[in-house]
């Protein structure tokens, strides 16, 4: 306990570990990253590894004439259930932008290590989402710190459903879903150094205002019925359930007393792997945070033995959503174990 509150108190921005101790996830994961070693090759890794700048900019430019055609659907038709699904493919292309963001906070674009470069990208990444690039940075690579900790972890401390309730999980696939993402982080960066939470707090009302004021130039000159469909369902109605939904396959259904599986393995899926850009390998993802997302399904199946050889078997999002929400299993839990229904805080 003592050397987690160290941690807690002496974070740093990169890495986010106090001077001289090793990270949570980083300590308990020793053993178990020794048989990782010998499960791939170290070729085969390396390969992996190796980005490819003009992949990640093509999935870039696709993703937005994704959002632009589909903000064009949206505005062109007038019945509900033709132009619904494409408020629906709208809500989720925004929702990816954070996936791409997520590759800048691992150094996953370009070869060369550029600070200016990540900077500007990862500011443009942030702002369809109207988050701050600086709070995501700080928060994703404390979760990676952290992972494994419920005090350790900003996203398992802060954002998770702390009472396992239907209603309260629910919440999560809403509009609510701001509220209580905003109070979470907000809660985190109580402990950051005052100059970056001024940064952060400057990235924030930037992005805001500039949401409100496409919101307000597009209800002005096309209407507000049409800034209902084209911004205001999309954002509010379907990023929601994009996050959400990508969230139940991160770090829910887990074995807190193997370090191995403190992520979700997911089954692999060409839809799933369009839909959420490669994001949906998650327990890869911190296997080995550096491995671009274009490679990550490749990873999934080098790492095919070693699952394996240590029972570890992969779900679907089906599978996930009905153990989370309809036999309302807990987060944090082995969904396989008989207490699967109560939060760990209330079985220890």
């Amino acid at each position: 306990m003592r050397t987690e509150s160290l941690r807690r108190v002496n974070k740093r921005s990169h890495p986010n570990v106090a001077a001289g101790v090793m990270g949570y996830y980083a300590e308990a994961s020793q053993q178990f990253r020794n048989e990782l070693a010998r499960a791939v090759p170290r070729d085969e890794i390396k390969r992996l590894h190796q980005k490819r700048p003009w992949l990640h900019f093509a999935v870039t430019a696709a993703l937005v004439l994704t959002l632009a055609a589909s903000t064009i659907a949206i505005i062109s038709l007038d019945v509900w259930y033709l132009w619904l699904p494409f408020a629906a493919l709208s809500g989720l292309a925004i929702f990816n932008f954070t996936v791409l963001l997520h590759e800048v906070v691992h150094r996953a674009v370009i070869r060369e290590s550029s600070p200016w470069f990540y900077r500007l990208v990862g500011i443009l990444y942030a702002a369809p989402s109207g988050i701050s690039a600086t709070q995501f940075i700080r928060w994703h690579l404390d979760h990676h710190d952290g992972l494994g900790s419920d005090s350790e972890d900003p996203k398992r401390h802060y954002l998770s459903p702390k009472i396992n309730a239907r209603w309260l999980k629910l919440l999560y696939f809403t509009p609510a879903l701001f509220a209580i993402y905003f109070r979470a982080a907000r809660r985190e960066q109580e402990s950051y150094p005052a100059e970056l939470r001024r940064r952060i707090a400057i990235e924030r009302n930037l992005t805001i205002l500039g949401h409100l004021a496409l919101l307000a130039l597009v209800g002005t000159l096309a209407g507000w019925g049409i800034a209902l469909k084209a911004y205001v369902i999309p954002y509010f109605g379907f990023f929601p359930v994009a996050f959400a939904l990508n969230r139940v396959g991160q770090h829910y259904d887990i074995d807190p007393s193997d370090p191995a599986k403190w992520s979700t393995l997911v089954r692999g899926s060409l839809f799933w792997d369009a839909a959420f850009l490669w994001s949906n390998y998650h327990l890869e993802h911190h296997y080995f945070p550096s491995v671009p997302f274009y490679n990550l399904a490749k990873l999934q199946l080098a790492l095919r033995p070693f699952y394996e050889s240590r029972g570890m078997v992969a779900h679907g999002y089906g599978d996930l959503v009905w153990h989370y929400i309809v036999l309302n299993r807990a987060p944090h839990t082995n969904w396989d174990s008989p207490g699967a229904g109560e939060p760990a805080s209330a079985r220890a």
